[in-house]
């Protein structure tokens, strides 16, 4: 199997190695590229250099995305499902309706980033740093968010039905009219949370 070695390239270049066959991409540097509505998935970008790229709308389901650097990215409406990206940086990326179902985000970086109506179904978040982020509408029914830094969060109207939210910080989120049914918040310090017109079980 070929391995690319560390190094930047461009977008010409990896597309016509990934549809050679290749997928094994770590270390690669691509920085503010347009990669929008390609097809990567299953490629391997474990710890690369991504900052400010566009991968709008581009399937990169199964990927490993382990410890690459994704801040400020653009990443509207990308397919990610089933795709590792623990310790990846995602700060202040754009995410509004990512499909990151069953994502693997453990210890993810996604502070101040905009998750808006994102897809984040049994998601594994534990661990994350979310504080700031945007997640208005987003679906995180049955997510793992234990330990996870929600701290200044936005959750308007997100799904949180059956989320596990064990030792999850939640200083100054907005939990406005976000459903939390099936939540077990016995592990939970919700005190100095608004839980005004918040959906929870009877």
């Amino acid at each position: 199997m070929i391995i690319w070695k560390a190094g930047c390239m461009d977008t010409d270049e990896l597309l016509r190695r990934y549809q050679t066959g290749e997928r094994n991409f770590t270390q690669v540097c691509l920085h503010s590229v347009n990669l929008s509505e390609v097809c990567l998935a299953g490629i391997n970008l474990g710890s690369a250099s991504l900052v400010n790229v566009t991968l709008s709308h581009s399937n990169l389901s199964g990927a490993n995305l382990i410890e690459a650097n994704l801040a400020l990215s653009c990443l509207w409406r990308t397919n990610f499902s089933g795709a590792r990206l623990i310790w990846t940086n995602l700060k202040a990326a754009n995410l509004i309706r990512a499909n990151l179902s069953n994502v693997d985000l453990h210890k993810a970086s996604l502070q101040k980033s905009d998750l808006r109506l994102a897809n984040l179904h049994n998601a594994d978040l534990s661990g994350a740093d979310l504080s700031g982020a945007d997640l208005s509408y987003a679906n995180l029914c049955g997510a793992n968010l234990a330990g996870a830094n929600l701290k200044g969060a936005n959750l308007t109207g997100a799904n949180l039905s059956q989320a596990d939210l064990s030792y999850a910080e939640f200083h100054k989120t907005i939990l406005y009219k976000a459903n939390l049914s099936d939540v077990d918040l016995s592990q939970v310090n919700l005190k100095k949370v608004d839980l005004c017109e918040v959906l929870a079980s009877q």
